[in-house]
């Protein structure tokens, strides 16, 4: 079985942020996340799924963890 398709994860958070026309500072105060940990996720760096849930909320996106076909 093939491995899925990687997705850069911080590429995607930056993609919705600008498409919503806000800086890092914005998106921040929207998520209540600082805007150095915003830089953080944007640069791919480790950050803990709770700080992920928030941004994503924020820019009205959702999480989804998808089982790749494996006995679980």
């Amino acid at each position: 079985m093939s491995e899925p398709e990687q997705v850069n994860f911080g590429d995607t958070i930056r993609g919705a942020r600008k498409k919503h026309g806000w800086s890092q500072a914005e998106l921040g105060e929207k998520s209540g996340v600082s805007r150095p940990t915003i830089a953080r996720v944007e640069a791919n760096n480790d950050v803990t799924t709770a700080t992920i849930a928030k941004i994503a909320r924020a820019l009205g996106l959702t999480l989804e963890l998808k089982d790749r076909g494996q006995a679980v």
